[in-house]
């Protein structure tokens, strides 16, 4: 029997679709200024890119003042509790209709796995995309800022294994994202904001 709970307030839900929406086309766009294919032209996709880099800077810290004036923060503190629990139910336990080993509740909106990747996110993958792509940005002040020495095309080495990375967890994220009771239960509870738990 499932309870329905209301798990995703209306701020983390609009945060995280412009998030995904500004993520989709900044590699849409990225990988043009790459020369992947030829879609917008190099120069607008050059210039969409960065336009949609800011939208997400400024979204991004409307959102960490909004997580740390409400608490929400401590829904990402890393925890090692049932990993190997979770990892054996993302290979296996789906697959074979296992009861899942997590309750999703109001205070614990993320399971270990999640909250895990979520660091990696902060810590490895967002730091590398945003620093390159700072120096990117501002590659004419380099000399002025003491980093002459730098290389254009480590800098775009770094940035382009960090939009890989991003392109990974964010293929990830849409795997998991159909692991719960049904398909497509964790989408809606990130629509509407109610999620179907197991009692």
């Amino acid at each position: 029997m499932a309870e329905r709970i209301y798990i995703f307030k209306r701020f983390e839900r609009f945060w995280h679709w412009s998030q995904a929406l500004l993520i989709i086309f900044m590699m849409l766009t990225g990988f043009e200024v790459h020369g992947v294919y030829s879609l917008f032209g190099f120069q607008a996709a050059t210039e969409l890119h960065t336009i949609a880099a800011w939208t997400l800077v400024s979204l991004w810290v409307f959102a960490i003042f909004w997580h740390f004036t409400t608490g929400e923060w401590k829904q990402y503190i890393p925890t090692m509790e049932k990993v190997d629990q979770m990892l054996k139910f993302y290979l296996t336990g789906i697959f074979t209709d296992a009861p899942h080993p997590f309750k999703q509740t109001t205070v614990r909106k993320h399971n270990p796995l999640q909250r895990l990747a979520y660091l990696f996110v902060l810590a490895i993958i967002n730091p590398l995309i945003w620093t390159t792509g700072w120096f990117y940005l501002f590659y004419g002040s380099w000399g002025n800022w003491g980093f002459g020495w730098l290389s254009l095309e480590w800098v775009a080495f770094f940035h382009v294994i960090a939009a890989f990375m991003m392109l990974i967890f964010f293929i990830a994220h849409i795997y998991l994202a159909t692991a719960g009771h049904t398909v497509t239960s964790h989408i809606k509870a990130m629509i509407t904001g109610w999620e179907e738990v197991e009692d």
